[in-house]
């Protein structure tokens, strides 16, 4: 019978097994300058249809739905414009509220301890988990977030303290160029971290769920953890076949899945759709923003749909 590491390991021998004659290019990504769209208040300067469209990009593809797709599911986190300028207080520096990297550790008895919340990131190689990090912090000047353009960059669980706030982690990136102790690591971290608050497993809009990510979802499943689906660069592919991927992503978490928050979120790292709302189910999830409960039930206890 094959377990969920004997699966991890045997996906990560097949992709290490393929020839690729490209040198890897680390590129160190300094936030010197902030996207013209990284602040939510740029954002209401721009008409009511644009406003929705970054903030809540599933609100420009829901026209183009059957009426028969129930589209409550898409839309269970629905925070105001308010709460969602309360939460990106958090995600900009002060002289009382410290935001930067923190340390690196290969180990789960090398990561820091702490007691402040903790959200986590994994991904495939090359999903853009470190680029989405980067678009989270990208009001933080100074604020080093190592990006590659090649596949298998973070080697390490890498940590980002939040102030007193939470701790965001970017962990290694499974499949192509997947570190070779990445089980050990990220296994033992899901398994044991007792303040990680909520897991974010990213999908490439591209490609939607592969193998690999597969058994990703059956190893949070496994584990009994709350996790969450991110559908990353959701600029790239075409409408039609982004609300196909959308579709089937959302299908697999209606029939596969318990721990999985029923709402798939769409984020874009290069125009910044859906960047806002990803700050905001962070800052709630963490305990460190209370919003509308009546539209927003059981957030944090991260229940599934079938008791929301």
């Amino acid at each position: 019978m094959l377990t969920i590491r004997t699966c991890f390991l045997q996906l990560s021998h097949a992709f290490k097994a393929k020839t690729v004659h490209e040198r890897v290019v680390s590129v160190c990504m300094v936030h010197r300058n902030s996207h013209k769209l990284a602040s939510v208040h740029s954002v209401f300067k721009l008409s009511e249809k644009k406003q929705n469209s970054i903030i809540f990009p599933f609100k420009n593809l829901e026209r183009y739905l059957v009426k028969t797709v129930n589209k409550m599911n898409f839309q269970i986190f629905a925070p105001s414009f308010e709460d969602i300028g309360n939460a990106e207080r958090l995600f900009i520096p002060s002289h009382k509220h410290h935001i930067d990297y923190f340390t690196s550790a290969v180990r789960i008895d090398h990561a820091p301890t702490t007691v402040h919340p903790e959200v986590c990131f994994i991904g495939r190689s090359n999903v853009g988990k470190s680029s989405l990090i980067k678009a989270l912090f990208s009001m933080v000047p100074g604020i080093e977030v190592r990006v590659s353009k090649n596949p298998g960059h973070t080697k390490k669980m890498n940590f980002f303290k939040v102030g007193k706030a939470f701790t965001v982690v970017d962990m290694p990136g499974y499949g192509y160029r997947a570190p070779s102790d990445f089980v050990d690591m990220v296994e033992r971290y899901l398994e044991a971290r007792q303040n990680l608050k909520r897991t974010f497993l990213l999908l490439d809009a591209s490609i939607g769920i592969q193998e690999a990510d597969q058994i990703a979802i059956e190893m949070c499943e496994e584990f009994g953890i709350p996790y969450v689906l991110v559908l990353t660069k959701i600029d790239r592919p075409q409408q039609g076949n982004l609300l196909k991927i959308i579709l089937g992503v959302h299908e697999v978490i209606e029939k596969q899945t318990l721990g999985c928050f029923p709402q798939l979120f769409l984020v874009s790292s290069l125009n910044y759709s859906g960047i806002h709302l990803l700050r905001c189910f962070i800052a709630h999830v963490t305990g460190n923003l209370q919003i509308n409960e009546h539209n927003t039930p059981s957030l944090r206890s991260g229940v599934n749909s079938a008791t929301i």
